[in-house]
């Protein structure tokens, strides 16, 4: 069975997570991304802060090389009790 993506890989994918605002969490974000596309360039992790400073967002944009690569990265993120949310 072959599964169909509108992606052509590799291509630069961003991967947005939010959870709490702390360095912890920010430094769990990319470990669990370089886990799977490995060493991450400062300038492709970007944060923003919620309106009352208790969340942060963190993006973080990848060269992906398959499906399979982001589908990993997505289930370790979800599967994470820091990450409220990844998209």
């Amino acid at each position: 069975m072959s599964e169909e993506t509108l992606l052509e890989f590799p291509c630069d994918f961003p991967i947005k997570m939010m959870g709490r605002d702390s360095e912890e969490f920010r430094d769990i974000a990319r470990q669990l991304v370089e886990k799977h596309a490995g060493p991450v360039a400062d300038d492709a992790v970007q944060t923003s802060v919620s309106a009352k400073g208790n969340f942060v967002s963190v993006t973080i944009t990848v060269t992906a090389t398959s499906r399979e690569q982001l589908d990993d990265i997505y289930r370790d993120l979800t599967a994470h009790e820091a990450v409220i949310m990844a998209l």
